[in-house]
């Protein structure tokens, strides 16, 4: 069984399709966004990866460069980008991120295997 997680999402204006994701751990998240004070950031978010996504929250997310988060953020340390995303962002309860475990069920869609070329080696597929 896989570990539950939740998508923390942000947009710096209402009118971009740029969004920012960071995943979290929901029971810590919801403590933490409460005001408690004493958990420790480490367990809220379940990596300091921040994650982009110029098409919207679904589909592929990538790391996002240091020029757009000076651009967006005001500032490339991602703890400081990851605090106001957290502050500021949208929480979305996942049951599990990219699961191996799921059967195609439209086989006229092409093969069941994962393409990863021309693509970066530190992108997700939610």
């Amino acid at each position: 069984m896989t570990k539950a997680l939740t998508k923390v999402i942000y947009k710096p204006d209402t009118n971009s399709t740029h969004e920012y994701i960071v995943i979290v751990n929901p029971e810590e998240y919801k403590k933490w966004k409460e005001g408690d004070t004493s958990i420790p950031l480490a367990d809220v978010v379940d990596s300091f990866d921040v994650f982009h996504s110029s098409q919207g929250h679904q589909g592929f997310l990538g790391k996002p460069s240091k020029q757009q988060l000076d651009t967006d953020f005001g500032t490339t340390k991602e703890t400081d980008v990851v605090l106001k995303i957290l502050g500021e962002g949208k929480d979305q309860a996942s049951d599990s991120f990219a699961s191996t475990n799921t059967a195609n069920t439209n086989m006229s869609r092409g093969r069941a295997a994962l393409d990863t070329k021309g693509r970066s080696g530190n992108s997700i597929v939610i």
